[in-house]
């Protein structure tokens, strides 16, 4: 019954502490499997001696019953036959073999109920190693998620102490800044354009001032003397 106890502590195990433990969480449940596997294997073998022992105790059983009958019809033919003598030599017989039968029969009956219960008792095994094996996908891929969770918020903690995102925003600021300055360089520049051409046009406007004078003076060709 000790291989049964193994597997049951196997079986009872913390998983989330092993897990907690292990370097690779896939390796030790693989491992773990593989150790179950074994064990019910083992656990196997001795539900099937203990299966033999009980088919060779029914045997044994069966064999001495038939012989206490055999011996009893012996025990009666010789009575019939005036053999008295016989028929009690037939009768001591058939109490002897009947005697074995009796204790066949008992250890048979033990022997049974035991095997019943190692036969309960693997079976009970066979399908909490399935359960495992079932989960062990769910759990390696628990472990593999927690896994990345960590990586990915050691790498942002890693990013916030190295300061990169604040000098983002720097940068940032800065475009913004430079953004700003272009933007302003391009406004000076159109007044500056907007100043130029106003002071042409005050020069035009005067060039037509004097051309209304000197049409009034009844003067209006004389700027066109170069044509």
């Amino acid at each position: 019954m000790g291989i049964f106890k193994r597997l049951g502590d196997i079986l009872k195990a913390n998983i989330n502490d092993l897990l907690s433990k292990a370097e690779d969480p896939e390796k030790m449940l693989n491992q773990m499997v593989f150790e179950m596997e074994e064990k019910y294997a083992e656990a196997k073998k001795q539900v099937m001696v203990a299966v033999a022992d009980e088919k060779r105790l029914h045997n044994q059983y069966e064999k001495a019953k038939k012989q206490a009958f055999a011996w009893a019809d012996k025990a009666k033919a010789a009575m019939d036959s005036g053999r008295e003598d016989l028929a009690q030599e037939a009768l001591l017989r058939k109490t002897q073999f009947a005697d074995t039968a009796r204790g066949f029969k008992e250890q048979w009956e033990k022997q049974k109920q035991a095997t019943e219960s190692l036969k309960s008792s693997l079976r009970q095994l066979q399908r909490k190693i399935g359960e495992c094996k079932s989960q062990k996908q769910l759990l390696i891929a628990r472990a593999k998620r927690a896994e990345a969770q960590k990586k990915i918020h050691e790498t942002m903690a890693g990013i916030n102490d190295s300061g990169a995102f604040a000098t983002f925003e720097r940068m940032e600021e800065r475009v913004d800044q430079l953004e700003a300055e272009g933007e302003a360089a391009v406004d000076m520049a159109e007044l500056e354009a907007d100043t130029l051409e106003r002071e042409f046009e005050e020069l035009d406007k005067v060039g037509v001032d004097e051309q209304l004078k000197r049409l009034k003076e009844g003067d209006a060709t004389s700027d066109l003397e170069d044509l």
